[in-house]
């Protein structure tokens, strides 16, 4: 079955009318953590182990964004990354509700109602304890337990992932990567973080010092912190190894934070098409120099630095993109 994906529960009901029952798990899975994979999984075993269909619902733009948008969160993922990590989990259905200020006043007794049960048709539901949904919050595991013995549903409260003594989560990751500890959200993420989008021209300096760069214009609203990391880019369908700097390019007086690799082997000259880059391994601080030459000799440094990085990680037979 090729994975789905509805913006709405009328298209959803549309399609599968009649169609058998639905094992899901509903939340922001921001990221798609260790966590978030733990609670999918054990959604995709219910349903085939019951001959249900495995769903995810998941809303756009997050909550907080509509409720409290002072303290809305950067966001790890854009929905294209979340869905396409649904459907690589083997997931066969995504349902993308659009949150907004009716949907925020939906109750949580309605929710379970109109949505899980009339929609879904609900045959499992699988979420963290901590799971709170509807007006305000006010509906919790309890009360999914209270209606599935009415409605015929199974409840099923997924424990946390834990890694040193900290509980895996959204939050973890994004204090990892603003703070520049790219190599400790990998463990959460059970992958290395990444940004996503188009390559953009830029001004050519970097062929002037002999270190072109491809710069992306990345989607993603949480990124590094500045600085030069190892990292590998994905143009063409092909990876190579590569050094990035995040940041203002101060030694040429830039503004504004840009994303500029240079990948090892590459040597055409792109100022378009998609580009993923996966971070990897933080090698330094952004700074000034006095000027090309001595910014030259740093960045010889950067790539002798991410070279070493990679042939240790390739002589311990790790795998990087996991």
């Amino acid at each position: 079955m090729a994975f789905l994906t509805f913006n709405s529960t009328e298209e959803w009901a549309a399609h599968f009318a009649g169609a058998g029952r639905t094992a899901v798990s509903v939340g922001n899975f921001d990221g798609l953590h260790l966590g978030h994979q733990k609670i999918l999984r054990a959604v995709l075993e219910h349903a085939r182990a019951a001959g249900q269909r495995a769903a995810v619902i998941t809303f756009d733009p997050h909550p907080m964004r509509v409720l409290r948008p002072d303290r809305a969160p950067l966001m790890i993922q854009t929905l294209s990354q979340r869905l396409a990590g649904f459907e690589e989990m083997g997931l066969d259905a995504a349902l993308v509700l659009r949150f907004d200020h009716a949907l925020s006043q939906v109750s949580a007794e309605e929710f379970i109602e109109r949505i899980l049960v009339g929609c879904l048709r609900a045959g499992a539901i699988l979420v963290g304890a901590n799971f709170h949904f509807g007006h305000r919050g006010a509906g919790d595991v309890r009360m999914l337990g209270e209606f599935g013995k009415r409605e015929g549903f199974n409840v099923e409260i997924i424990p946390p992932v834990e890694i040193d003594g900290q509980i895996v989560s959204s939050t973890a990751v994004r204090t990892a990567v603003m703070s520049g500890n790219v190599a400790g959200a990998i463990p959460l993420l059970g992958r290395a973080f990444s940004l996503t989008g188009e390559i953009r021209a830029g001004a050519g300096r970097g062929r002037t010092i002999l270190f072109p760069t491809l710069n992306l214009a990345y989607e993603q609203e949480l990124r590094p912190k500045r600085g030069v990391y190892a990292t590998e880019c994905a143009v063409g369908g092909k990876w190579y190894s590569s050094v990035t700097n995040v940041g203002t390019r101060p030694t040429f007086d830039g503004e504004g934070v840009t994303v500029e690799s240079h990948l090892f082997g590459f040597s055409e000259n792109l100022t378009g098409g998609r580009m993923e880059v996966r971070f990897h391994e933080r090698i330094r601080d952004e700074r000034k120099f006095s000027g090309p030459d001595e910014l030259r000799a740093q960045i010889a440094r950067d790539v002798e630095t991410a070279r070493k990085f990679f042939a240790g990680r390739a002589a311990a037979g790790d795998s990087l993109r996991g």
